[in-house]
């Protein structure tokens, strides 16, 4: 039997078959996100960035590569440059290795607290500096990552009251002369170590000490293979989550701020359970068998402040940057 089939039905068909869902399709417009850092999953920031992964999971493929097993320390902005990756935890250390003028946002003694921090971020400041970030690097910023305030943290029992007495010790710093010269800052003698070997590094005494939030060094276990901490505070310690310019202008509009969003109240969760860990670490430290006390903070600062001016790193940094940082109320 021949079959008949006139234009009026191919059209019924064709348009039945248009109102199928295609699943595949929906699939493949999804996003690959791919964020890299080098804290560890047991990190509150890892935690902060498993809520962002799941906040995104509707519309984005979020992979978490934390431990520097994507990237090591360093690394990562080069990766974002290079469209290796799409999203990373990124050092104001390592945006000042390109923009020197970045060299001011990672120096010591700079904000007063987190909220002063975020105050300088969401403002004038923050979005001056951001545009570099852009401009010259293809970074698009999206917010800074809290995770504590960085103490000295020694293996020596040598008491320690101004930088003086800081004269000669190993202080391990993160590889980087912006790194590095904060370590000089502060009177000791910097030493590059990757994160992920430091604790091997104190434990063989191949460096005397480290820098790092309290929070931090409980998670790396540093305490076990140290003696005292020195409560210098002086460096508010934060990272920036930052995607690259490429990726983000490729998105829709509703995309950037599901993902402005998720980054937000990353950064909310990171910082009110850093700020309430940083309070308990002391006792915690103490009931390790640990002295945990503060030197003269006065002259940490004073000395750190006139090494930066009368060195290289404060070139290029902006106009009366520190005066305006210090206004932001």
């Amino acid at each position: 039997m021949q079959m008949h089939i006139g234009r009026r039905s191919v059209m019924t068909v064709a348009a039945a078959a248009l109102a199928v869902p295609n699943h595949s399709s929906h699939a493949q417009a999804r996003r690959r996100l791919r964020f890299t850092a080098v804290f560890s999953d047991q990190d509150i920031r890892a935690d902060a960035m498993r809520g962002f992964q799941q906040d995104l999971a509707p519309e984005f493929d979020v992979e978490l590569h934390l431990n520097a097993t994507l990237f090591r320390q360093g690394t990562e902005l080069v990766a974002i440059q290079r469209g290796n990756v799409e999203m990373a935890n990124l050092a104001p250390q390592d945006l000042s290795r390109q923009i020197p003028a970045w060299s001011v946002m990672a120096s010591a003694y700079l904000f007063r607290d987190a909220d002063h921090m975020r105050k300088v971020f969401n403002g004038e400041i923050g979005a001056e500096f951001n545009r570099m970030a852009r401009d010259q690097l293809n970074v698009h910023v999206l917010g800074p990552l809290y995770f504590g305030t960085r103490h000295v943290n020694l293996r020596p029992r040598k008491r320690i009251t101004t930088p003086a007495d800081m004269a000669g010790l190993k202080l391990r710093m993160p590889p980087g002369e912006t790194w590095q010269f904060l370590g000089e800052a502060l009177g000791a003698n910097p030493t590059p170590v990757a994160f992920a070997e430091l604790y091997t590094a104190l434990q063989s005494g191949t460096v005397d000490g480290q820098d790092n939030p309290l929070p931090a060094s409980r998670t790396m276990r540093f305490y076990e293979v140290t003696t005292q901490f020195v409560l210098t505070s002086h460096l508010v310690a934060y990272d920036l989550l930052s995607v690259s310019a490429r990726f983000w202008d490729a998105l829709t509009p509703a995309q950037r701020e599901a993902i402005q969003t998720a980054v937000n109240k990353a950064i909310d969760m990171s910082t009110q359970r850093h700020l309430a860990q940083e309070q308990e670490m002391v006792t915690f430290f103490r009931s390790q068998g640990l002295e945990v006390y503060e030197p003269d903070v006065a002259a940490f600062r004073a000395e750190a402040q006139r090494r930066y001016l009368a060195s290289t790193q404060s070139q290029g940094w902006p106009p009366g940057i520190l005066d305006r940082i210090a206004a932001v109320r």
